[in-house]
């Protein structure tokens, strides 16, 4: 174990004003429209990671539970209530799903952020942006048509889009109202059903939601919840033959699991996995804004970020100057409570999230990487870890290669940018990048040939509301979500063709 930096950063964080809906006692899953306690009647802890408190418990589902939910889901795909159900009136519905949302939304964020640690104001920007999200695909489903195809004088073609059926939605602890919404809205939007399994360690804001979808006018079993491990739930719902889709966020291992496990009943799968991603600041780029920028690219969220921002390339000639800066401007991003205003980096989410980025701060030395500053906890309470800055790093090192999930940099310099550009490739993930510079056409020059589903120029982590697609080049992913190509996804093309 890594030696602890002083300075607590959440003295009296156990008398907090936190939600009801987190403080000790047992949730309930949702399915077809009851809550519900895990057949086994077993349960999972959750624990506030600033505190290290107990929160509320959730039920421990396993394939009997996800069973029933994919039994439930399927019946309502089914039920005229849905499967007849206008478009204009499901476009209605996901508007109401927005206002539930963005009434309720200071609630959802501080759940959040007291299950797995974002800072507040982290949490209600991924709350804003859910309920635009919602909105977005609203305006969708009276536009879900199909085209009449030229077939003869005496013959008629044309085509439909239609739903998939169930639609089994697995996603991460590091931001669970952030990613929900680009699955769950498209899903909905498209007329198919669904069963949410949130992760173990962050599920209480999904249950919380479950139940505000219960006063809007969704038919009871559109949407169900299951929670659980993801060893047993999850793989239970990626392995049953009722589902007829699996939209997974997570590790790019686990993904690799889901798609060799969804093989067997050639289900539909898309995956939004890990990253590696680069942060390319050139000589002539805006040195304020882009310390600002990089800073945020790997610490923001505590680094728990699948576009983490985690490898910083500088040109050689501004690495002292940089350098100097990125210090100084690391110096903000303090670890504190994630519920004081102003917190820019709150604890990790879990111990074993702990202990996994301190271990790869062990390996980082011993592999020879210079720690500049940070490198060990940060407090003596709760999962804080010490903003991070590594160089003196080789591109064979683990810390260069492997998603740490922590907030931890690593720096290195560039000469030109071929050799940007080669770097900044050379990776096995390609999820996104951001490129710092003032020059036109070193921007779209680095915008065509960085491998990446998204390249940020001047910025970083601008994430749309739902309009543009996003996901990952190379081992960051298949599919996208958003926009109309994450609509897609969830639908299914018919061919029909009439004698006359």
């Amino acid at each position: 174990m890594t030696a602890t930096v002083s300075g607590p950063p959440v003295a009296g964080t156990a008398r907090r004003d936190v939600p009801a809906f987190v403080r000790a006692g047992e949730r309930m899953m949702w399915i077809g429209g009851r809550q519900v306690a895990a057949a086994s009647g077993r349960t999972l802890p959750n624990t506030d990671p600033a505190t290290e408190e107990a929160l509320a418990s959730v039920p421990r589902g396993e394939a009997a539970d996800v069973d029933a939910a994919v039994h439930a889901a399927r019946a309502a795909f089914t039920d005229p209530a849905w499967a007849e159900m206008s478009p204009d009136r499901r476009g209605r519905i996901l508007n109401q799903i927005a206002d539930v949302i963005e009434e309720h939304a200071d609630e959802l964020a501080t759940i959040d952020s007291v299950n797995m640690g974002a800072p507040r104001m982290l949490t209600a920007h991924m709350l804003a942006e859910a309920s635009e999200v919602f909105r977005y695909y609203a305006g969708w489903p009276t536009k879900l048509s199909g085209v009449s195809v030229p077939a003869g004088k005496d013959r008629m073609a044309y085509t439909r889009k239609e739903p998939l059926g169930v639609v089994g939605i697995i996603w991460g602890w590091n931001g669970p109202m952030g990613q929900l919404p680009g699955k769950l809205a498209p899903a909905l939007a498209a007329g198919n059903t669904v069963v949410l399994k949130p992760a173990e360690t962050a599920s209480l804001s999904t249950l919380r939601l479950a139940e505000l979808l219960a006063g809007t006018d969704l038919p009871a079993g559109v949407v169900n919840v299951v929670t659980g491990l993801g060893a047993e739930a999850g793989q239970a719902l990626v392995a049953h033959p009722g589902v007829a889709k699996i939209a997974f966020t997570g590790s790019t291992a686990t993904g690799k699991l889901v798609q060799r496990q969804a093989t067997d009943t050639l289900k539909r799968v898309t995956l939004e996995l890990g990253g590696k991603s680069p942060s390319v600041v050139f000589a002539d780029a805006d040195l304020d804004v882009a310390v600002r920028g990089v800073a945020a690219g790997f610490l923001g969220n505590a680094g728990q970020a699948c576009v983490a921002t985690s490898r910083v390339f500088v040109e050689e000639s501004i690495r002292e100057e940089f350098v100097e800066k990125l210090l100084k401007t690391m110096e903000a991003f303090t670890p504190g409570d994630p519920l004081t205003p102003g917190t820019l980096v709150g604890p990790l989410s879990t111990k074993a999230q702990f202990d996994r980025v301190s271990s790869y701060l062990d390996i980082a030395r011993e592999e020879g990487a210079n720690v500049v500053t940070g490198g060990r906890r940060f407090g003596d309470h709760g999962y804080f870890f010490a903003p991070t800055l590594l160089d003196d790093v080789r591109p064979d090192m683990r810390v260069v290669r492997e998603e740490i999930f922590g907030p931890v940099g690593v720096i290195t310099t560039f000469t030109d940018i071929d050799d940007a550009i080669a770097k900044a490739n050379d990776t096995d993930y390609g999820l996104a990048a951001s490129v710092w510079t003032t020059n036109l056409t070193t921007a779209h020059r680095m915008a065509a040939a960085i491998e990446a589903g998204t390249v940020w120029i001047n910025t970083w982590a601008e994430m749309s509301t739902g309009n543009l697609p996003f996901g990952g080049y190379k081992q960051s992913g298949l599919g996208r979500e958003g926009g109309l190509e994450g609509l897609d996804t969830y639908t299914q093309v018919k061919t029909v063709r009439i004698a006359l």
